[in-house]
């Protein structure tokens, strides 16, 4: 495995990022860097600037990026690699790097639809400057796009710009973002939706301080209202009829972007929680080891009844590293899995990451729910994997028809 450079500064190229893989010690420095200051971040909700500091000097942040606009082009195994230790680290700094990472890999796609000149622009503001981007979709009424219906948002032509209004909610790592996907709808006859692409200092932007959650509580996912923000034409850079939308609507080249994109979400995020999952694991170990209650005189490690629960919790977080790994292997292999069934992988990878957390918190107790340990928080910040789309009511009614009508 090469290393990545410690001296990696804002100029990093496709040369120099490795193809094999990130250097382990250097994930491993970051991850205990950021570990340092979780609990912090966690208590008062605040943006883990330091953290991507850290992650744009060590050439992370534009990592996935296509090499044809100075990016890493890093493949979906070596990604993974990344956001497994940032997240066991501090996960809502991961969180924020996976939607970045998408909204990145997805203008290496054939079927990318964004003007080339916004796609390397976005790029090397990466590259250059750590800029991070993400997509705001949700909406107080809408909801989740994925369910379906027009979004609130509306952009309207004017001259040789778009001016748009609405309002957004769920801005994941709004505080530190350059680059915002709009997700809106056009005021023409018949609508059409997709993305604008605005950036963050666009005048009439304004961010409501409204994110209180119980976990992954320095995401910063506020609201964001947009009254009248305008931007050029082409900043419209991926906007279709609505039915166009469908997971098999287009041409095959949509299609198999849809099922890569996709298999991305799953992979990312699944690969997110259960490093939370695995950060509980290994708190857990240490405390089984140390902890000799005067009634047993011996650490609680030893008991046969501790040893068996331990090795179920390992049965769950080795499951869930087989499954991810393979579905990295296949994408990386340009054979993604369809939608519905990276949508499996995600039921089965987060309901087990929070099965292995409660594992943990049944076997110490009140030390487990102790705001002076972070196994309470480990817990606080995977439940919140279950309201990442697809939800899984979503994947068990898609697998479900899929079955029967087959």
């Amino acid at each position: 495995m090469r290393m990545l450079p410690k001296h990696l500064s804002s100029q990093l190229s496709s040369a120099d990022v490795p193809q094999e893989g990130v250097d382990a010690a250097l994930l491993e420095r970051l991850s205990r860097q950021f570990a340092t200051s979780a609990s912090e971040h966690d208590a008062v909700g605040s943006f883990p600037r330091d953290n991507f500091d850290a992650l744009q000097a060590s050439g992370l942040v534009a990592f996935v990026a296509p090499k044809a606009y100075g990016g890493g082009g890093a493949t979906l195994a070596q990604a993974r690699e990344v956001i497994a230790a940032v997240a066991k680290g501090e996960p809502a700094t991961a969180l924020i790097l996976v939607m970045t990472y998408l909204q990145r890999h997805s203008l290496g796609h054939a079927g990318s639809r964004w003007p080339q000149r916004l796609r390397e622009r976005v790029v090397r503001d990466a590259v250059g400057h750590g800029a991070l981007i993400n997509a705001l979709r949700v909406e107080p009424a809408l909801g989740s796009p994925a369910r379906g219906g027009l979004p609130g948002t509306v952009a309207r032509r004017d001259g040789d710009q778009w001016s748009i209004s609405g309002h957004k909610i769920y801005t994941t790592g709004i505080d530190g973002l350059s680059w915002l996907a709009v997700w809106a709808r056009t005021d023409e006859p018949a609508p059409r939706t997709g993305f604008f692409l605005v950036p963050r200092a666009a005048r009439g932007l304004r961010v409501i301080k409204s994110w209180d959650h119980l976990g992954l509580r320095a995401s910063g996912s506020h609201e964001v209202v947009l009254e009248d923000v305008r931007v050029p034409l082409d900043h419209a850079v991926d906007v279709r009829a609505p039915a166009e939308w469908a997971p098999h609507a287009g041409s095959q080249t949509d299609v198999d972007a849809h099922a890569s994109q996709q298999a991305w979400m799953i992979a990312l995020l699944g690969t997110l929680y259960d490093a939370v999952a695995g950060a509980a694991r290994d708190w857990l170990v240490e405390f089984l080891r140390t902890r000799a209650p005067a009634s047993l005189g011996a650490p609680l490690a030893t008991l046969p009844r501790i040893q068996e629960q331990v090795g179920e919790l390992e049965a769950l977080l080795h499951t869930n590293r087989v499954l991810l790994d393979e579905l990295a292997r296949t994408t990386d292999a340009g054979s993604p899995p369809a939608p519905h069934e990276s949508g499996l992988i995600k039921y089965v990878v987060t309901k087990q990451a929070i099965q292995a957390v409660e594992t943990a918190l049944q076997l110490t107790g009140n030390h487990g729910l102790s705001r002076h340990n972070p196994l309470e928080r480990h817990y606080r910040d995977v439940l919140c994997s279950r309201i990442h789309t697809p939800q899984n009511d979503a994947v068990l009614s898609a697998v479900g028809r899929q079955v029967l009508q087959s």
